[in-house]
């Protein structure tokens, strides 16, 4: 199981910051919607330059028609970065557009299908997708595994089942990961993580408990010693 630090603060210089704080760690760090629209495709090259060991998942949930996807898809291989994200629900044929325009690449990034957000819980789940949240995630994790995706983003309560239904080498991330029992804020499906282990988790993201400590990198030693032990 591998960690992936959220870098989810309010600014560039504040990311940076902790990137530089963690430089010493084998870790993946998560660049999400807001850090990309706001600082672009240099600031990945910055949190390169701080270690160059650092694996980077560009968190961007792709959803738009496959072609649009595709096209988008081929930009972010041509950036660098070793994993990136599309949303399941836009489909069979955009999974497949997207797959067959990377096949180019030697050195691909890793691509996940989005399942369900963990911060739906089964009742606004239900209202959108009109079946429970477990259900449609292992058939969206099938449909991704069918179409030669590499893996998935779900909670962890829902890793197992997807395990169950792809095979073991399918990736799980799953973010949502509280390590010391801390509230979920807008996360509504949290897990600690002798659970996330248990439930097979390939990836675990932790944002806040980490960067809202105050000392970040002693919180992510202890992190990654409990990946470890447990």
């Amino acid at each position: 199981m591998q960690l992936c630090v959220a870098l989810d603060l309010p600014s560039k210089e504040e990311n940076l910051t902790l990137a530089r704080t963690l430089k010493d760690f084998d870790i993946w760090l998560k660049v999400g919607l807001r850090s990309y629209v706001r600082d672009g495709s240099e600031f990945l090259k910055e949190l390169k330059t701080i270690n160059s060991s650092f694996k980077i998942f560009l968190d961007l949930k792709l959803y738009d028609i496959p072609n649009t996807m595709a096209d988008t898809a081929e930009v972010i291989a041509n950036l660098g970065i070793e994993m990136f994200n599309i949303h399941a629900s836009a489909g069979e044929v955009a999974m497949k557009t997207v797959m067959e325009r990377l096949k180019p690449y030697k050195n691909r990034p890793l691509v996940l299908a989005v399942t369900a957000l963990t911060s739906f819980d089964e009742e606004e789940f239900s209202k959108i997708y009109s079946e429970n949240i477990e259900t449609t995630a292992t058939k969206f994790a099938k449909l991704s595994f069918l179409n030669k995706l590499d893996g998935v983003v779900s909670s962890v309560h829902e890793s197992r089942a997807i395990k169950n239904v792809t095979s073991d080498e399918f990736i799980t991330l799953t973010p949502g990961i509280r390590p010391f029992g801390a509230t979920g804020d807008d996360q509504k499906r949290i897990a600690d993580i002798k659970t996330a282990k248990s439930e097979l988790s390939d990836f675990i993201v932790v944002g806040r408990p980490i960067y809202k400590s105050e000392n970040p990198a002693e919180t992510t030693k202890i992190i990654l010693e409990q990946i470890k032990e447990v």
